[in-house]
């Protein structure tokens, strides 16, 4: 029996959220950890305030905090995957002659963690333990367009959610949508200019063993001269199915 009653009903009510596909309603979650609907009440409100738990009041219904996204990304950090990604994000700098960079979703920005540069390439912004707005970066959108899209709007609810670096990119939900969506038909996701004037992203997701986002590879190239994302992007989804199938996900690629 637990030791701590409290506890483990958070606990329980994390892992039920973690398990279902879209937010769901509190008589749903209430009756799925086997408590009063009162008592469920009372313990997401708390999970609320701390961040693990977001409420989507225009549906009535609960999912998945910006909390709960970090303390996930923080076991990403600390499991294999970097050792995992290392040698074939080399492979794959090797074959495209421009520098690659693995990220993590981290709340509202992607934190980098991995960093593979091509000799002779001029240095970038994503030293590993940066972090960059998710909406700006091509590693974002990838992730972000894997996510449920109520994962999303509870990233990002409104306008004021949305920060600026140079006047390029979505500033508002609907805007987002529409670039995921685009995303999501294209299969791999660009970002140009919208972190570094003159330099321009592609990336593509890695899926864990629920098929949930869990990375995004990206190759950050120079504007104007000529390069054409098509191939790269090809190269960097192959690279991203890769670390898919090794960590045991599932990929359509």
């Amino acid at each position: 029996m637990a030791q701590v009653p409290a506890a483990s009903r958070a606990l329980r009510v994390l892992r039920y959220l973690a398990g279902q596909p879209d937010p769901v309603t509190l008589e749903r979650l209430a009756a799925a950890i086997g408590l009063p609907r009162s008592t469920a009440y009372h313990l997401v409100r708390t999970m609320i305030d701390e961040g693990f738990v977001t409420h989507l009041a225009d549906e009535h219904r609960y999912g998945l905090g910006v909390a709960a996204f970090e303390v996930g990304t923080g076991y990403a950090r600390q499991a294999p995957l970097q050792r995992i990604a290392r040698r074939p994000l080399a492979a794959l700098v090797d074959e495209v002659g421009h520098s690659a960079h693995l990220a993590l979703l981290h709340g509202r920005d992607v934190l980098y963690v991995l960093e593979e540069r091509a000799p002779g390439r001029p240095p970038l912004v994503t030293d590993v333990g940066d972090r960059l707005p998710a909406h700006l970066t091509a590693s974002g959108r990838a992730i972000m367009a894997a996510l449920p899209p109520a994962q999303v709007r509870a990233l990002f609810p409104d306008r004021s959610a949305f920060v600026d670096r140079h006047g390029l990119g979505p500033t508002s939900p609907s805007a987002l949508r529409t670039l995921l969506a685009e995303t999501r038909q294209r299969g791999w996701s660009v970002e140009e200019g919208e972190v570094t004037p003159g330099f321009a992203s592609v990336a593509a997701t890695v899926l864990d063993h629920n098929a949930h986002p869990l990375a995004g590879v990206a190759v950050t190239y120079p504007v104007g001269d000529g390069t054409d994302p098509g191939p790269i992007a090809d190269r960097v989804r192959r690279t991203a199915g890769a670390l898919t199938r090794r960590l045991r996900g599932h990929t359509s690629a």
